[in-house]
């Protein structure tokens, strides 16, 4: 089977990527720009230069393919509306399928979107797993939560440096995933006709809270958490201004995404039937709590080796 990775330099992406080599897939990943994805050229993978609001790129990148794994969203950097780069890409991507005969699609979507339609990623979500449902395509959703790689950006590094960790006044608790084992399902589902026109949440073993999650990492670094507390009306209002700059609106629905994490609805789902039908071992599946050890662990041992090589000025300066 021939499979085109829509989003393959993406965090979830690149893992998608290498999972489906080591399947023996053939594996096409149609990126904007080729030369900053070269490694996934040197893990056997076909590049095609495209982007999802063209769609004769798309048109182009489907050829010969069997089937598509659509793991794309729009970078945080980016500063035009989701809706733009992502609605409308899924919109073309889709069309593109449907046209061309390419039938079997893997998209990965996001557990409880239908109860966050205010929030402009979520909403997207949505309404592409709707218009997968009302069209004639072999479909499969996967239903995420949160990734732990998402973890280390929002706790363990400002924690590691002494810096204030935010969190919502109402955090929801969490079902992390590392994307190494979401990237697992997806590639699973390519080989299960039984998942085909169905949806499966894919979360963690364990659903955690914010501050369950900062007393992990006081706990592998060694350091004090410096807690702050932000209310809904705090997010909101850095939300309205942002949103006043066209250049940051991107920002702006990014903010929103926090009325997601900060509305006190859990973010879990049983998985039992998911592994069953996968076909996958939940013993494999990463928990949290090793992964942020292991984070730990590994930075913490280039954190010494570099004081080795640093005079006592410099010294001061590390977060440690």
């Amino acid at each position: 089977m021939k499979v085109l990775i829509v989003g393959g330099t993406g965090t979830l992406g690149r893992q998608i990527a290498k999972k489906a080599i080591d399947a023996g897939f053939q594996v096409r990943c149609m990126v904007r720009r080729p030369r900053k994805a070269s490694y996934l050229q040197e893990w056997g993978c076909e590049l095609t230069q495209g982007d999802l609001l063209n769609p004769k790129d798309i048109e182009y990148s489907l050829k010969d393919i069997d089937a598509v794994i659509d793991a794309a969203t729009s970078r945080p950097d980016d500063p035009r509306s989701v809706y733009e780069t992502d609605w409308e890409g899924k919109l073309n991507l889709y069309r593109a399928c449907d046209s061309t005969g390419v039938k079997r699609v893997v998209f990965l979507s996001l557990l409880a979107a239908e109860k966050f339609r205010k929030v402009p990623l979520m909403d997207i979500k949505y309404c592409t797993e709707s218009l997968l449902i009302d069209s004639s395509l072999d479909f499969t959703i996967l239903q995420g939560a949160a990734f732990m790689q998402g973890v280390i950006g929002q706790f363990a590094i400002p924690i590691l440096d002494s810096q204030p960790v935010w969190i919502s006044g109402n955090s929801s608790d969490i079902a992390y995933m590392n994307t190494e084992d979401m990237a697992s399902f997806a590639v699973a589902a390519l080989s299960k006709p039984e998942t085909i026109r169905k949806s499966f949440p894919v979360v963690g073993p364990k659903c955690w809270s914010s501050q369950e999650v900062i007393e992990l990492c006081e706990k592998f670094s060694d350091k004090k958490a410096k807690i702050l507390r932000v209310s809904p009306a705090f997010i909101g209002l850095a939300k309205t201004l942002v949103s006043f700059f066209q250049a940051s609106l991107n920002v702006a629905e990014r903010l929103s995404f926090a009325e997601v994490s900060g509305s006190g609805i859990s973010l879990n789902a049983p998985m039992d039937e998911t592994y069953k039908i996968f076909g996958l071992d939940p013993a494999s599946t990463t928990n949290l709590e090793s992964y942020i050890q292991e984070y730990y662990d590994v930075i913490l041992k280039r954190l010494r080796e570099m004081e080795k090589d640093l005079n006592r000025e410099q010294k001061k300066k590390l977060p440690f």
